[in-house]
């Protein structure tokens, strides 16, 4: 079988855009503080993911090819063989330190696949299963990172990770929505009154910030029953997984704060309530065992 032709986003030039876009993100400041080794293991991690969500999301032609070009790329990492380009040596490096597995970044690649024909979501239910496969596998990575991706850990970064990427939806109603794609369950919007074409407007209407104040709330329902992960841990990984929740906790502040209207605005947490956050997770002492 003759393998897909790399995609322009492939290129030699184009992973090094994605690492520079990548290391310009305002990561959580835990990070800044891990080991240079590690920061770098996830760094190739968030340098994959944002070049499979770049080509899902913004690639013209034909983005099913474009995914099927990168789930051939992993195959040539897994067989001993990775492509040339920068991202992609650099995530083969990560791999074999880490032995991390396949699946978590195919996942990846099939989310992206599904939102190319799937663009509503009936339940809650339906959108935590799509969230299994765009938000879960990140997590069960940089778990992976720092050798700690155990299976009673697993379940509680699911519900983080999950917690995150609503929250994520939560604050991009508006982008989402021009771009045809409405992530909030279509139950809800009939429980709150709101039609599709309200999701347009300038400002939020009562109902649609009932309905994201609502969302809101079941993220960080997800967040609560996830938190726990964090007490498991010691050392970087503690450092690290406490930055992502004390982020999701911020968010959700950031969103109450804008009275849940994300149509005019885009609420975004505040560097110095997710350092506080962090702080607050950080200062519990971890149950004994933990590691």
């Amino acid at each position: 079988m003759t393998p897909p032709e790399p995609s322009a986003l492939q290129e030699p030039a184009a992973p090094r855009r994605v690492l520079a876009k990548a290391r310009d993100e305002n990561f959580p400041v835990a990070l800044r503080l891990l080991p240079a080794a590690q920061r770098g293991h996830l760094l190739a991690l968030y340098a994959f993911a944002r070049m499979v969500d770049d080509l899902g999301d913004e690639a013209g032609g034909d983005r099913l090819r474009l995914l099927d070009a990168v789930s051939h790329d992993l195959g040539r990492i897994y067989a001993g063989s990775p492509p040339p380009e920068p991202l992609y040596q650099r995530l083969a490096t990560t791999i074999s330190a880490c032995g991390l597995p396949r699946e978590p970044f195919e996942r990846l690649v099939e989310a992206n696949r599904r939102d190319q024909t799937v663009r509503r979501y009936a339940t809650f239910g339906d959108l935590l299963g799509y969230c299994a496969f765009s938000a879960d596998p990140v997590g069960r990575l940089v778990l992976g990172v720092f050798g700690v991706a155990t299976g009673d850990r697993l379940p509680l970064s699911d519900r983080v990770c999950s917690a995150l990427q609503v929250l994520e939806h939560c604050q991009d109603v508006a982008e989402d929505a021009r771009a045809g794609r409405i992530y909030l369950p279509a139950e809800d919007l009939d429980r709150f009154g709101v039609a599709e074409g309200d999701l347009l407007a300038g400002r939020a209407s009562r109902e649609v910030r009932a309905l994201v104040g609502y969302t809101v709330q079941r993220a960080v329902t997800l967040l609560d029953e996830g938190e726990p992960l964090v007490g498991t841990l010691s050392g970087a990984a503690r450092l690290a997984v406490a930055g992502y929740v004390a982020g999701g906790r911020a968010t959700a502040v950031a969103l109450a704060g804008a009275g849940f209207d994300v149509l005019a605005t885009t609420p975004r947490p505040s560097k110095g309530r997710t350092l506080a956050e962090w702080v607050r997770l950080l200062v519990r002492p971890a149950p004994g065992g933990a590691r």
